[in-house]
């Protein structure tokens, strides 16, 4: 039986965002499996799947805004930017609890954020992991970013603890040495928790023996997309959807959702070479 949907899965600490899939996969039986963001094996929480014909929602997905839990740890800072790493230097920090707190207020909003070597992003057609693997010298790349929210939980001269809310594409890495760079100290991520990825919580997540017993819950597309500019249709605009025709965008928006029948039959979006007219994006019939 063909199963298609999201799964929100609590992702474990020292697995990759791949071998979380490669194990749904398996436990699914299902190959057509694929995430929304990647999380690096340091961190845990929100990993959001899509199976079957949801894959085709992976793109609407993955833009959506991210909130952690972020530890750091003092003193010490490596070539992966995390604890992980290399060490590459070690010295003392004192830190001053409410200056830490102004400068990650400081954060807030929009900023060009470096790119951290030990990442997967695309430099001259080679990962940029690659150029560190092999001691090679690479200029590295800077993507803007938003900080939406930031709050100081914890603090002392070991450690200190956030939580942020972050636009698609920021490393909480990277933030993190940029916050210590700002103070004057050193310090890398110890532990990362995603809690929140749009519209799935931690709350709703459920872990890899969770789905191995069987007790987990697969979110419909119509789920997912209800409540995201939905418009339920008649059957003359639905033939029209069907076969996939340009309509009007009298809903003057971006993207819309089309229901039909109680289900999700197609996203649509703005139409580049007419602005008043809505083309298909995903189609789900």
């Amino acid at each position: 039986m063909q199963m298609d949907g999201v799964l929100v899965v609590d992702k474990p600490k020292g697995k990759t965002s791949r071998d979380v899939v490669n194990e749904v996969v398996n436990l699914l039986n299902n190959k057509k499996v694929g995430h929304t963001g990647t999380l690096d094996p340091i961190a845990t929480g929100v990993l959001v799947l899509c199976v079957g014909k949801a894959t085709k929602l992976v793109d609407v997905i993955t833009g959506s805004n991210k909130e952690y839990l972020a530890d750091v740890k003092l003193g010490e800072l490596t070539d992966t930017l995390d604890a992980d790493g290399n060490i590459i230097e070690k010295r003392k920090c004192i830190i001053n609890k409410d200056k830490l707190d102004t400068v990650l207020k400081s954060f807030l909003g929009k900023y060009n954020q470096e790119v951290p070597i030990y990442s997967a992003v695309r430099k001259n057609g080679k990962r940029l992991y690659e150029y560190a693997r092999e001691n090679e010298m690479v200029c590295l790349p800077k993507r803007m970013v938003e900080i939406k929210d930031i709050e100081l939980l914890e603090a002392s001269d070991e450690h200190y603890k956030f939580r942020v809310v972050v636009s698609k594409g920021t490393y909480v890495r990277s933030l993190i040495k940029d916050i210590n760079d700002k103070l004057g100290i050193i310090g890398v991520m110890s532990d990362l928790r995603r809690i929140r990825q749009g519209d799935f919580n931690i709350s709703c997540a459920f872990s890899l023996e969770d789905i191995k017993n069987n007790k987990y819950k697969l979110l419909s597309i119509t789920d997912v997309l209800k409540n995201k500019n939905c418009v339920i249709i008649d059957d003359n605009l639905f033939e029209v959807i069907k076969h996939g025709g340009i309509i009007k965008n009298v809903y003057n928006k971006d993207l819309v959702t089309f229901m039909y029948n109680g289900k999700v039959v197609a996203i649509y979006k703005k139409y580049e070479k007419d602005k008043m007219k809505l083309k298909p994006y995903k189609m789900f019939i």
